[in-house]
């Protein structure tokens, strides 16, 4: 579980909550998007979502564009949602669940108990007051989320690393002992039936101590009608924690306990080929186990992850799609690079990009709207795309790019910026405007990306 930074407590309003995303004439195939290709192999994929960052335009037309699963990073912890004692505050939370809600987005739930995060207060507890405070706070965030919740990590990261494969020291497992894992799973259950119960960690990828801990506790569970439904795989590695070489077979060997098994954390450090096929093989291992359901990414950009140094998303710090991206999505069986594209180059050499348009957001007078620029199979040091837009509309603003107009005033050429012309074989970039409708919804028409 990474320690993300607490979100802020005060959110700006979000214009894209109720938006829906249009895309140009030529739309492409469904399989041309993260989720839309998991959906095609009956799985999702998702991205741990922050509230304050989806006033954002490009932060959420990401996110409405490529994702089918939200998980809210700390809008739902404890400290987010109680903390003062029996005081429950759920705006943020409430903002991410709306947003997914109007794009028919999954959610999962993050998270009930944990060791972390929470209030001083929980902590001071003598034992039966704790036992009390842990089913009521299990019991009020449920029933407030209850038939919006896909599936909850009901308790998260219990057992400590190492080679003992014992509980780790918590307020809960010190004072009520292994017993709270059965007493939260139990008191979860009565509260939303309909609602996956997952027991959610880190480390455990692998065949090891802590993962054989968490696999007999599951095994345990199952044979005494302990209610879990599914378990947990955060995935979280590095050049110091590869992805194992047995981590299919260690899904595979929970799956075979009568349990779903979800990538629920992934983000792997690294860049270029080695950080695309490592993307590829988690995807494709939780492909081969039927009851892998799906995979959520920690983070939409590199830019807001808990580890930005290390690059560990698939959108750059511009929400250019990385090869990681076009891995997974390949991995996925989806193909293209997602919305209408446009393709061009430069007809004396190998220089090459496509383009594609999604209009994120529109309001009584305006619409945001944003363009990608991908490169071919060649690096690329510049490109220029060209929109027509129909008169009376007008662009208010251009950010990413430098734009010029012909002398009709409808047609914008944008050429890129000093720091995004420069494009490696396959990366991408993106630039975005706002127009003003006056009267006129049309959307612009996409020219050709020429490249040079």
């Amino acid at each position: 579980m990474p320690m993300p930074r607490r979100a802020a407590q005060a959110f700006t309003a979000v214009l894209l909550a109720a938006s829906t995303v249009t895309a140009l004439s030529h739309t492409a195939a469904a399989a041309d998007t993260l989720g839309s290709a998991a959906a095609g192999k009956a799985r999702y994929f998702g991205a741990a979502v922050a509230a304050n960052h989806l006033g954002e335009s490009a932060y959420a037309s990401t996110l409405d564009r490529e994702f089918n699963q939200v998980t809210p990073e700390n809008e739902m912890k404890w400290d987010a949602t109680e903390g003062t004692r029996n005081t429950f505050t759920f705006g943020a939370a409430d903002q991410i669940v709306s947003h997914a809600q109007g794009l028919n987005m999954k959610v999962r739930g993050h998270t009930l108990v944990w060791h972390s995060q929470l209030p001083s207060w929980v902590s001071g507890l003598a034992a039966t007051d704790l036992r009390s405070a842990m089913n009521n706070h299990i019991t009020q965030v449920m029933q407030h989320y209850k038939g919006k919740i896909y599936a909850w990590d009901v308790v998260n990261e219990a057992y400590q690393d190492g080679s003992s494969g014992a509980l780790r020291s918590s307020p809960f497992a010190d004072k009520l002992g292994s017993g709270f894992l059965e007493e939260a799973f139990r008191t979860a259950r009565g509260v939303d039936p309909n609602a996956k119960l997952c027991y959610n960690d880190y480390n455990t990828d692998g065949v090891n101590a802590k993962s054989n801990a968490v696999y007999a506790m599951v095994k345990d569970f199952k044979s005494r009608g302990v209610p879990i439904d599914c378990v947990g795989f955060q995935s979280h590695f590095n050049s110091a924690s590869p992805v194992p070489s047995d981590y299919q077979a260690n899904l595979q060997r929970f799956a075979d306990l009568g349990v779903d098994v979800q990538i629920t954390e992934l983000d792997i450090e690294g860049s270029g080929t080695a950080q695309a096929n490592n993307y590829s093989n988690v995807v494709k291992a939780c492909l081969a186990v039927t009851r892998c359901t799906g995979l959520t990414v920690w983070g939409i950009t590199d830019k807001y992850s808990w580890r930005s140094s290390g690059t560990p998303l698939l959108f750059d710090s511009n929400y250019g799609k990385k090869p990681a991206y076009d891995a997974t999505l390949a991995a996925l069986g989806g193909s293209g690079t997602g919305g209408g594209d446009g393709g061009g180059g430069n007809p004396g050499g190998n220089a090459s990009c496509t383009v594609s348009f999604t209009r994120t957001s529109d309001w009584n007078d305006g619409y945001n709207g944003e363009v990608v620029v991908k490169a071919g199979s060649a690096p690329i040091n510049g490109w220029t795309v060209t929109l027509t837009f129909t008169p009376p509309q007008k662009v208010a603003s251009l950010w990413n790019g430098t734009a010029a107009w012909d002398s009709s005033g409808n047609v914008m050429t944008v050429r890129a910026a000093s720091y995004n012309g420069s494009l490696a074989a396959g990366a991408s970039t993106s630039f975005g405007f706002t127009a003003v409708k006056n009267g006129n919804n049309s959307t612009p028409a996409l020219g050709a990306c020429t490249a040079s």
